[in-house]
């Protein structure tokens, strides 16, 4: 996505957009007063259609990526469904005012935070996960009492379609709006005076929605990516290691915003864990190179143009030197790309500089912990880490001592599934949370309220005129506990 004024053949479309706009705005206050017991009514109902429609989307799973239904379960469809069964079961307790503590120079009054929408909410979601990265974030918007905008991404067509079904039979038009297009129509979006956007995307297009943002104040919450590393240090179980680091950098072809991005692996065990990697892909996806490019298990890339992207990473690495341990083999018709080990790569390919964002994971060595510290820290924060050891204080030192989005010891992307943890990045892979409570209070703004004593408000003492001895005496106290 760039900032592209709009075209005059997309006259008719942005005055749609107005009109979708200018609906939801004026139904923001109705949605905004809906009962807990309504929010929780349309989230049920918004269950049961996901299951109703789940053969729906895996078929457009199956045609936007060829993904297998098994995947589609655990990372689509399993994803949104927990979330929204996740807000059923807390949203009274989520939505019920907070009473806070009274300081003594407010003695007299009580307070309380209330929780209430934000109101006209955008989500830009992105064509990796379309299901799971467009849905969830909604279930948290309506459980907030939001009406809600949602743009599902181009590069997943017949998924898009699938979702746009799910949301006009679950929520009124005046609710939950579906807007489809390209470029041009996140463009007249982002123009709009939204309350909240929620993007899921990368950190390149996160800084165009937050510009955009800024024009009206609105808030963001920004889900973005960067170059998540694993860590194995000579006390790992290998085995364990090599399973998760082999399915999660395969997963969706890679196409995971918390996939391992690199391996940092210390050098008395690099050769093992290669060949752990090696057989775990193997066992997966098949003995054969033949045998991997057909089966089921195995999604393909989206477009030709991000295939395109991650084969020049794996070209440019090889054409530096880098050695092929494992994988390497393609095929642009099928948009297909074979899981691929890479070891010795220079350090000035172009791997290491952005996230590869496909199923293609390089791999350098360590001696001692303080350069894998120094290695994470040099570039920008990542969304994800996860560190294999056996050592306990090895891993806390690598908490301590490097920053990131969540992290995970001896597994990989299990954080991502736990609905009372925070999801997100922190800088360059993310501003602010999601999931669960967290993604709810993304769309939720935070009320103070004070009810002062009607008897006699204590602040009266304070008005001018100023001065009289006990003005003098309140002033000292004032300085001292106020």
């Amino acid at each position: 996505m760039s900032e592209l004024a709009i075209e005059p053949d997309k006259i008719s479309q942005s005055h749609d957009i107005q009109a979708i706009f200018e609906n939801l705005k004026a139904n923001q206050f109705n949605v905004g007063r809906t009962t807990v017991r309504a929010r929780i009514a349309k989230l049920k109902r918004f269950h049961a259609t996901m299951l109703r429609f789940q053969e729906e989307i895996n078929e457009a799973m199956w045609a936007d990526f060829r993904k297998s239904p098994t995947e589609v379960a655990i990372s689509e469809i399993g994803v949104v469904n927990t979330e929204i069964r996740h807000a059923i079961r807390n949203l009274r307790t989520w939505l019920t005012p907070k009473r806070v503590g009274m300081p003594l120079m407010m003695i007299g009054t009580r307070s309380e935070i209330r929780y209430e929408p934000k109101g006209v909410c955008l989500i830009i979601a992105p064509w990796n996960f379309p299901f799971c990265l467009s849905l969830a974030p909604v279930a948290l918007a309506i459980a907030a009492g939001n009406v809600v905008v949602l743009k599902p991404s181009e590069m997943a067509p017949h998924s898009s379609a699938v979702m746009k079904k799910i949301i006009e039979e679950v929520f009124p038009a005046n609710e939950v709006a579906v807007v489809e297009g390209a470029v041009e129509v996140a463009t007249q979006l982002l123009a709009l005076p939204f309350n909240h956007i929620f993007f899921t995307g990368s950190p390149q297009v996160g800084k165009i929605v937050m510009r955009a943002a800024a024009e009206h104040l609105a808030s963001v919450t920004l889900e973005l990516g960067g170059k998540s590393p694993v860590i194995v240090d000579e006390t790992a179980n290998l085995n364990l290691a090599a399973a998760q680091i082999s399915w999660i950098n395969a997963m969706n072809a890679g196409q995971i915003c918390i996939a391992p991005d690199y391996v940092l692996v210390h050098e008395n065990v690099k050769e093992a864990l290669l060949l752990k990697l090696k057989e775990k892909s193997e066992k997966f996806y098949g003995n054969t190179p033949e045998a991997r490019a057909t089966t089921p298990d195995y999604a393909r890339l989206s477009t030709d143009r991000h295939f395109s992207r991650v084969k020049d990473l794996l070209d440019d690495a090889l054409a530096q030197g880098a050695q092929l341990v494992f994988g390497g083999n393609t095929n642009a018709a099928e948009r297909y790309i074979e899981p691929t080990l890479l070891d010795h790569v220079p350090d000035e390919a172009k791997i290491w500089k952005e996230e590869v964002f496909g199923p293609v994971l390089p791999i350098r060595t360590f001696k001692q912990i303080e350069e894998v510290i120094e290695y994470v820290n040099k570039d920008e924060r990542p969304l994800a880490m996860y560190i294999f050891s056996a050592r306990k204080r090895f891993i806390e030192q690598i908490f301590a001592e490097t920053r990131s989005g969540g992290i995970a010891a001896n597994e990989c992307a299990i954080q991502f599934y736990h609905n009372d943890l925070p999801f997100g990045g922190s800088n360059n892979s993310g501003i602010g949370k999601g999931h669960g409570e967290f993604g709810f209070m993304e769309f939720i703004n935070q009320r103070g309220i004070t009810f002062q004593n009607r008897i006699f408000p204590h602040t009266l003492l304070f008005m001018p005129p100023y001065g009289g001895k006990l003005a003098r005496l309140l002033l000292k106290g004032v300085a001292r506990w106020f």
